[in-house]
């Protein structure tokens, strides 16, 4: 089974830039979108031989995620079913006989820090939904999480240490989530791969000297390690400031 996420940073601009060609190439079992920026109605995209699912911020043009899947899920939920953290499309939840997949857009500290304190709260509140699905299947993440874990996973760690996405809590935040049985797929099978990014600045020329950051995951249940097969970044797909990454796991009986 193969999985894609991307934080398509619009989707009507990225379907201009090539969206359904990589998709139709792909041929991926899942296709997760992140930051598709949209509200109902805004763009009809047919993607024969999917189910779709979308979830879509109250405010306009903001956040969003969807979900285009081959396989109809046995159920479908979308938030954590807290009011508080429900208003900006941030996650939809398939339910699958073998598994769990959540699709997430985990919310931006912004600049100065103005929302670190909110992404704390939603950090445990998500962490605890995880684990509730956890205790009954095995879970797959994906998304643009909004962080990088480790200094290898960003160009210029010690001039970042105080940028969203890199300060301790944040990257505090994602190891408490690992070490309560969850694993990044991709550290999994390249635990010392330097260079390994997913998202650019468009600003300096940050994708051509590939001076990125790795903040697109597949994170899945400690269970689920003996069914990977291999987890990629397709760095050389355009369209967006980040490009997509992808889950190969085997769940034949």
């Amino acid at each position: 089974m193969k999985l894609i996420s991307w934080n398509v940073n619009g989707l009507r601009a990225c379907v201009g830039k090539g969206f359904k060609d990589y998709f139709k190439d792909s041929d991926a079992d899942i296709f997760c979108l992140q930051e598709t920026k949209l509200q109902e109605g805004q763009i009809e995209i047919d993607l024969e031989g999917y189910y779709q699912y979308w979830n879509y911020a109250v405010k306009k043009g903001y956040s969003g995620t969807a979900i285009f899947s081959k396989l109809k899920p046995i159920s479908v939920n979308y938030g954590l079913n807290i009011e508080e953290h429900d208003q900006e499309g941030r996650v939809i939840t398939l339910e699958f006989e073998d598994f769990y997949l959540v699709n997430v857009y985990t919310p931006n500290s912004q600049r100065g820090l103005a929302r670190l304190d909110y992404r704390m709260t939603w950090e445990d509140a998500f962490r605890i939904y995880l684990k509730e699905l956890d205790s009954k299947k095995p879970v797959i993440l994906c998304g643009d999480l909004n962080v990088a874990h480790k200094e290898i996973d960003l160009k210029n760690p010690k001039t970042n240490k105080l940028s969203a996405g890199f300060t301790d809590e944040e990257r505090a935040k994602i190891t408490e989530l690992l070490n309560e049985g969850f694993v990044d797929s991709y550290r999994f099978f390249y635990p010392d791969q330097e260079g390994a990014y997913t998202w650019w600045s468009y600003i300096g020329k940050a994708r051509e000297r590939n001076t990125g950051w790795r903040i697109d995951y597949f994170v899945v249940s400690d269970k689920l390690t003996n069914r990977l097969k291999d987890s990629q970044i397709h760095h050389n797909i355009m369209g967006s400031d980040h490009c997509p990454v992808v889950l190969e796991i085997c769940f034949e009986k």
